[in-house]
C-alpha cells in the first residue's frame, strides 16, 4: 500500500517540504483547501518531486467546471501525468457565507460537476464536439482557440470525496474514484461506505476494477511519551471538530455515540475547544483514528483497508503535530 501525505506548508516553503516528504517515502502529496489555495502549491512542486499530486479536495460548487478542467489539464502536463483531481462539496454555510456561492442539493450538483469536467476533458482529448447540458451548468461552446489539444499523459482522473451513502453512490456512478472522508470508523467504512460503493457501481453498470477507493486515516503516531501526547492532542481536537458537524453524525451513530454530536456542536459555538476535546476519550480516538508507533499504525491501516478491492494507497493526516521524518519513513516502509 502506498502512502499519500498532506502538503501543508506555506506556498513560499512548499518545494522544500515536498522534497522532505517524498524523500521520507511519500508516494503522493495532496493539498487541502484551507488557509491557502488548493492548486498553487501543486503547480509549484509539479515536476520537482518524485511523487503523485492530488487536490484533497478542491471545493467544486463555487468553481466553474471549465476552470477545474483547465487547471487539472495543466497540472497533468506539468506533473508528467501524475495528477489526480479530487473534488468535494462542502456544507451549506461555507458555500453561501464563505465562498459567496449558490447552494443546491449537493449530490445532484456534484454529479453534474463531475460529469461536466469529464466531458470537457474528453472533448479536448478526443477532439469530439463538446455538448454537456445540465440543470446547473451547460458547456456547448469550445472554439479551437481554447482547446489545449490532446494531453500526452491522458486526462487526469477525477475523484469525488464523500461520507454519506448518497454522495458515495454518486461517486461510484460517475467519478474515477472515491476519497473516503477521513472522519470514519472501521464499522462505518465496512457497513456504510462499501455497500454504497457497490450500489453505485451496480447502478452504473461498472466494474470494481475500474474504480479506485482511496481511504484516509487520521493518525496519532509517536514513539516517546511526549510524541504520543502531542499526537493524541492534535487528533482529539480534529475529531472533536469533525464530530460537532451535523453532517458527520452518521459516523457517530454507527458507534452508538450519536448523542455526542449536538453537545460538541453546542460547545463549538461557544468556542470551548478544551471541553470539546475532553469529550473525545481514548476509545473514541482509537476507533475513529489510528494510533501507535509507525509499525502499529501501518498494521492497523492494513487491517482496516488492506483487503478491499481497489485500495492501493492511503492518505494519512497528522493533525496539529509533525512526526519526525524518520517515523514517516518507517510508516511508509511498513505500508509498502
Amino acid at each position: 500500500m502506498l502512502l499519500d501525505l498532506q502538503l501543508d506548508a506555506r506556498p513560499d516553503a512548499v518545494r522544500e517540504r515536498a522534497r522532505e516528504l517524498a524523500d521520507a517515502g511519500a508516494a503522493g502529496l495532496f493539498t487541502f483547501e484551507g488557509p491557502h489555495d488548493v492548486f498553487l502549491p501543486l503547480a509549484a512542486v509539479a515536476g520537482q518531486v518524485d511523487a503523485d499530486l492530488m487536490t484533497n479536495v478542491a471545493i467544486a460548487m463555487p468553481r466553474s467546471p471549465m476552470h477545474l478542467a483547465h487547471t487539472a489539464w495543466d497540472l497533468q502536463l506539468m506533473s508528467g501525468g501524475r495528477f489526480r483531481l479530487g473534488l468535494g462539496s462542502q456544507i451549506q454555510p461555507h458555500i453561501e457565507k464563505r465562498y459567496g456561492a449558490r447552494w443546491s442539493p449537493p449530490a445532484a450538483r456534484m454529479r453534474e460537476i463531475v460529469g461536466a469536467v469529464k466531458a470537457i476533458l474528453h472533448s479536448w482529448q478526443s477532439g469530439e464536439r463538446l455538448d454537456f447540458r445540465g440543470e446547473h451548468t451547460t458547456h456547448t461552446l469550445m472554439p479551437p482557440t481554447f482547446v489545449p489539444g490532446p494531453n500526452p499523459y491522458g486526462p487526469p482522473p477525477v475523484l469525488l470525496g464523500a461520507l454519506g451513502p448518497l454522495m458515495t453512490r454518486t461517486a461510484a456512478e460517475v467519478a474515477d474514484g472515491l476519497l473516503v472522508m477521513p472522519f470514519h470508523s472501521h464499522r462505518h467504512f465496512r457497513e456504510r461506505t462499501l455497500p454504497a460503493v457497490a450500489e453505485g457501481l451496480a447502478l452504473a453498470g461498472r466494474s470494481a476494477d475500474d474504480f479506485a477507493v482511496h481511504p484516509q486515516a487520521i493518525v496519532a503516531m509517536g514513539r516517546t511519551e511526549a510524541e504520543v501526547a502531542a499526537a493524541r492532542a492534535g487528533v482529539r481536537a480534529l475529531l472533536a471538530f469533525y464530530g460537532s458537524t451535523p453532517a458527520y453524525r452518521p459516523v457517530l451513530e454507527v458507534e452508538d455515540w450519536a448523542e455526542l454530536q449536538p453537545e460538541l456542536n453546542r460547545l463549538s459555538k461557544t468556542g470551548d475547544v478544551a471541553a470539546m476535546t475532553a469529550l473525545v476519550d481514548d476509545t473514541m480516538l482509537t476507533t475513529l483514528a489510528v494510533a501507535g508507533t509507525p509499525e502499529e499504525c501501518a498494521a492497523e491501516i492494513h487491517r482496516r483497508f488492506g483487503d478491499v478491492p481497489g485500495v492501493e494507497r492511503v492518505c494519512c493526516y497528522f493533525p496539529g503535530y509533525d512526526p519526525p521524518l524518520e517515523q514517516v519513513a518507517a510508516l511508509a516502509s511498513r505500508l509498502r
